[in-house]
């Protein structure tokens, strides 16, 4: 596959992922409609399995595999959704797998992911220690290493959110709902990228006129530094509440050519604008989110003067967050 056919690839993606994923909710939200000027609609991956998109891609990119490739066994690096999402996929496959985390990730998190029956193991200090190590070892024992986001099929498999996004707006058109025409601002947040290159590409490829946002804590917007930059460079991030898009990119990943074409804005928030979105979310939509998901909302409504009177999604990518990290924003 190349990058030039992923809207084919998406599409065949959201066929292929049928029978596994949820169709998860597109909901109007009255509230931040009111707040922002804009009629805004939230896309509700928060009630995925496991409770972020990320089981999307990681089930595509099993699906692609041979069943020689399968009974050989997959490899991933990952102390949260994306880990998750493979030992899910793994377990309705019946296949084998080992998920590899850094020393310091969080018993809790690597709990969710022994759930489904695949083995954990930690090795190195930081998220890169991590993967790389993993890559070295799925090499050296003839088995599959599944990236969060630097794979095509990983990236198809998240594009088919866009699909829904598509398909559920007609929906509402037919209902009734205030929606008369297609999307024109997507709000997603960024990590790797491979949400917003799938979201973005089967999107524009349905109508020109989608805007796509790309949202990053100012704290750590490794993505919009290197499209700024022109190339993958490296920051000195900070903590953030959105703990599931931090992190650098690996040399060479596609997603950011992919980004550099696709994406039309980037907006930063602070660390107090996450943490007001997420309070209004939790308030008025009474349903639990994660920091990544808080990114979107809360650029959403630090954008929203841009865009007067206009329809705008925001992708609620995620919904897992602790007990401490909902007490640290309440």
């Amino acid at each position: 596959m190349s990058p030039s056919n992923l809207p084919d690839a998406i599409l065949a993606a959201a066929e292929r992922l049928k029978p596994h994923v949820r169709q998860t909710p597109l909901e109007h939200s009255l509230a931040f409609s009111q707040l922002t000027g804009m009629e805004v609609w939230l896309k509700l991956e928060n009630l995925q399995h496991t409770g972020s998109f990320k089981a999307r891609g990681a089930m595509n990119k099993l699906l692609s595999l041979s069943p020689g490739q399968l009974a050989a066994g997959v490899v991933t690096a990952s102390s949260g959704n994306h880990g998750a999402g493979v030992a899910w996929g793994l377990g309705r496959l019946g296949s084998r797998g080992l998920v590899f985390a850094p020393e310091n990730a969080a018993e809790a998190k690597l709990d969710y992911i022994r759930r489904y029956g695949v083995e954990v193991r930690k090795h190195g200090v930081s998220g890169d220690d991590t993967e790389l190590f993993a890559r070295a070892y799925a090499v050296q024992n003839g088995m599959v290493y599944i990236s969060p986001y630097n794979d095509l099929e990983v990236v198809a498999g998240q594009g088919t959110v866009g699909v829904e996004i598509a398909g559920q707006l007609v929906m509402a058109q037919e209902a009734g709902v205030p929606s008369q025409q297609p999307p024109l601002n997507v709000f997603v947040t960024v990590g790797g990228g491979g949400l917003i290159s799938g979201v973005a590409a089967f999107l524009k490829s349905v109508s020109p006129r989608v805007r796509v946002i790309g949202c990053q804590p100012e704290n750590d917007a490794v993505m919009m530094a290197s499209v700024g930059a022109g190339r993958i460079v490296q920051i000195d991030a900070l903590t953030t509440l959105s703990d599931g898009s931090a992190g650098g990119l690996e040399p060479g990943a596609i997603t950011f050519d992919l980004c550099r074409s696709l994406v039309d804005e980037w907006v930063t928030v602070s660390e107090q604008e996450i943490r007001e979105a997420m309070r209004r979310f939790i308030g008025s939509e009474f349903m639990l989110l994660e920091g990544a998901a808080g990114v979107a909302l809360a650029a959403l409504t630090k954008a929203a003067g841009r865009y007067p009177a206009q329809q705008a999604v925001a992708v609620i990518c995620g919904g897992k967050i602790s007990l401490d990290g909902l007490k640290s924003i309440l």
